[in-house]
């Protein structure tokens, strides 16, 4: 039992158990999962599809943490990522074409893969503080999304390119699919190959690594463009969802949320020991969270106040002293035998008596 409560996994995944409860209570077919129109149907398919572009979001945000930085400019990149492509699509004489929807998605990743490779060069090449160099391009980011959209919501009709928000494939989101797949890849490469132990080294002593021959700089670089690619694909499922691309609206505080997934999932902001599959039940609390909210009815006006406590609940319980104060609760004490008395030294015979 003390095992399992000191597992970094335990509490989000009892929050996310709780929230589960709570909304059957409410509602009693709140688990129940249907077939629509020949694909699955039903709130846990909704939190799937939801919870796929802070997934995203809150993976590159893992790497990044764990080099010891962080990258506050993914709202503006998700920003930038949906008017780029929106943009396209809207100017196309045939926005229903294939061609044009993947030449869309090419020019708003290659943008978005900049955007990262610029935060990775003021961190790594200019020595410039994380949270100053992502700051940078959190504010101009969304000016660039202004410049692009013209300052106008810019909305458009193409079938191919909403199959990315809300369409589905084998019954399942595609959004889902395509966020969950990408979770995959990058948990293969960093826990079975040796990234995930280099990156482990440069958050918890750069100087140390970088002279023991890790190019601590170059992963720093990588780690900040790959947060600026899956930012990019998050703004395009977002904005396949809404068919829109709102470049003040789009993707505001998902920095935010994507920090609070990866704390939640056992994550130090410190650096170092970093684990992905915590971000990913943190993004599916977030995510199940906002879907509460609705079920159990709570206004509008103190939302944000319940969300915050019940992540201030899971971020305690995970707190070292509260965790040694639970793991302290649950050891049974010792039972003690007294010892037996020992009998008494008897003389030895051949000693000389005097």
């Amino acid at each position: 039992m003390t095992n399992i409560l000191r597992h970094y996994l335990f509490w989000p995944v009892a929050a996310l158990v709780a929230l589960l409860v709570a909304n059957t209570i409410a509602r009693p077919s709140f688990l129940a999962i249907s077939i629509r129109d020949g694909h699955l149907f039903g709130a846990p398919i909704d939190i799937l599809r939801t919870t796929a572009p802070l997934l995203l979001v809150a993976l590159g945000m893992t790497l990044v943490i764990a080099t010891r930085g962080i990258d506050l400019s993914v709202g503006a990149v998700v920003a930038v990522s949906g008017a780029v492509a929106l943009s396209h699509i809207a100017s196309s004489p045939n926005p229903e074409s294939p061609v044009t929807v993947l030449t869309a998605i090419g020019l708003a990743l290659a943008l978005c893969l900049v955007l990262g490779v610029w935060n990775g060069f003021l961190v790594s090449v200019l020595g410039i503080q994380p949270i100053i160099a992502t700051l940078i391009l959190m504010t101009a980011g969304r000016g660039v999304a202004m410049l692009i959209t013209g300052g106008m919501i810019t909305t458009i009709n193409s079938a191919p390119f909403k199959v990315l928000g809300s369409g589905f494939w084998l019954g399942l989101p595609v959004a889902a699919i395509i966020a969950f797949g990408v979770f995959a890849v990058v948990a293969f490469v960093v826990r079975r190959t040796a990234l995930g132990m280099l990156l482990e080294a440069t958050g918890i002593n750069p100087a140390a690594s970088r002279l023991s021959g890790v190019r601590s700089k170059t992963l720093t670089w990588t780690v900040y463009t790959a947060s600026g690619l899956f930012a990019g694909l998050a703004g395009l499922l977002i904005s396949a969802d809404t068919m829109a691309a709102d470049a003040n609206n789009a993707g505001v505080f998902i920095e935010l949320d994507a920090i609070l997934a990866v704390v939640i999932g056992g994550t130090a902001l410190s650096g170092g020991k970093f684990n992905l599959s915590g971000t990913l039940v943190g993004a599916l609390v977030i995510a199940t969270l906002e879907r509460t909210v609705t079920v159990l009815g709570i206004s509008p006006l103190v939302t944000p106040l319940f969300m915050a406590l019940v992540v201030i609940a899971v971020t305690l319980l995970q707190s070292p002293r509260m965790r040694e104060r639970l793991t302290a609760a649950t050891r049974r004490p010792v039972a003690t035998t007294p010892p037996e008395p020992q009998p008494a030294a008897r003389p030895d015979s051949t000693e000389v008596k005097a």
